[in-house]
């Protein structure tokens, strides 16, 4: 779809009945219509619309939206200017966070706070769990 189509297509959905709006739901995504307004059900097939455009929302947003939504843990972001300790069998292992936002450890960087935490212990981590980022949420 062109970027042009797709603003027809938005600009279109106003137009549309309740019931054309129910039968675009259904063909856009598939999925069963939701019982909202009119007026919501419009917004979020605008918002389908431009998320199947643009690719929709990023794999670290989506976890993060997921993650609020169980509200079990709640995990912080590593901050640039950060630095992450964490001893493990003996030693102190010692994390930057760079000013653009790369993970420094021993001397080189990394791509991920995991790929850290797996190299350190030679098993599977969360990297945000092992260096205290991530916790568990307590009841209100």
């Amino acid at each position: 779809m062109e970027a042009e189509k797709l603003d027809e297509e938005l600009a279109a959905l106003t137009t549309l009945s309740s019931a054309q709006l129910r039968s675009r739901w259904s063909a856009v995504t598939g999925r069963p219509v939701p019982k909202v307004s009119p007026a919501l059900l419009r917004n979020a097939l605008g918002w389908e619309l431009q998320a199947a455009f643009h690719g929709g929302l990023s794999r670290r947003t989506q976890q993060k939206l997921d993650q609020l939504a169980a509200a079990k843990t709640e995990t912080r972001d590593a901050q640039p200017g950060m630095r992450l300790v964490r001893e493990w069998n003996g030693t102190l292992h010692v994390v930057t966070i760079g000013e653009d936002g790369t993970i420094m450890w021993n001397g080189a960087n990394w791509p991920s706070l995991s790929r850290v935490a797996r190299e350190i212990t030679g098993t599977r981590w969360s990297g945000p769990a092992f260096f205290g980022l991530k916790a568990k949420r307590t009841a209100a």
